[in-house]
């Protein structure tokens, strides 16, 4: 089962067991993790689950498609290069180590 790795915005570190098919927001919610507010239920439609995507995993994801792109343009913290929304990310076996930084705000 792949472990990922939640930076929160007080620099403290929430490690969650993923079930393979799940989205990394969907990990975070049954995790608990604060800071990712998912408000739209993980349909790609609020950008609340924005997430800044370590350097050492932005290989392994496939590029965001145009309504994932559109809603990062509109997201409340800084949108930088590694900025996803975890809805959009399914887990698999490779995200074993997956470290993903929680912005300061989602709204």
């Amino acid at each position: 089962m792949p472990t990922i790795h939640y930076i929160l915005k007080d620099g403290t570190t929430r490690e969650v067991d993923a079930k393979v098919g799940a989205s990394v927001m969907e990990t975070a919610i049954r995790g608990n993790v604060r800071g990712i507010d998912a408000e739209c239920g993980g349909c790609c439609s609020c950008a609340t689950c924005h997430v800044y995507v370590d350097d050492a995993f932005i290989g392994l994801l496939p590029p965001p498609d145009d309504m994932e792109s559109a809603l990062l343009e509109a997201v409340a913290s800084e949108r930088r290069p590694g900025s996803r929304l975890s809805c959009q990310l399914t887990v698999t076996a490779a995200f074993d180590g997956l470290t993903v930084h929680v912005p300061d705000t989602q709204v």
